[in-house]
């Protein structure tokens, strides 16, 4: 599947082909570190599918527990994460979902780092819906 996507503010834009079945929930403390909540909805992209339209991302590498350096991208004047791509080798990013066009039709498959994840997070399906801001 083609995907779009880019920052909040316009000035990143990027194109990429993705698996629709591969999209994740990650739960890690990492995840919910950078994205300041509960957990990311992520999607590897296709080898050599991920284009950059417009802009530059910035990125810095954060060392994973399992050694692996993966480079952390993000718009440098709104600060929307985009993806995560390995430091050393092919890049392979893996975009966040949140920052993809077409993220209504990616429904995750599965969840990942469970261990970490804060309880209340796991099932928010009864909790009170209001459909916009009240």
């Amino acid at each position: 599947m083609k995907v779009t996507g880019g920052c909040h503010c316009g000035k990143i834009a990027y194109e990429a082909e993705i698996d629709p079945d591969t999209v994740r929930i990650c739960h890690c403390t990492d995840c919910q570190t950078l994205t300041g909540t509960a957990f990311r909805a992520v999607v590897p992209t296709l080898p050599g599918s991920f284009v950059l339209t417009r802009g530059e991302a910035k990125g810095y590498v954060k060392t994973a527990d399992s050694g692996t350096r993966r480079i952390q991208a993000f718009c440098p004047d709104c600060g929307t994460p985009l993806y995560a791509a390995n430091a050393d080798g092919p890049p392979n990013p893996s975009l966040r979902v949140g920052s993809i066009n077409e993220r209504a039709q990616l429904r995750p498959t599965r969840q990942i780092w469970c261990q970490s994840a804060l309880p209340w997070a796991m099932d928010v399906s009864g909790l009170p819906r209001v459909e916009r801001q009240p």
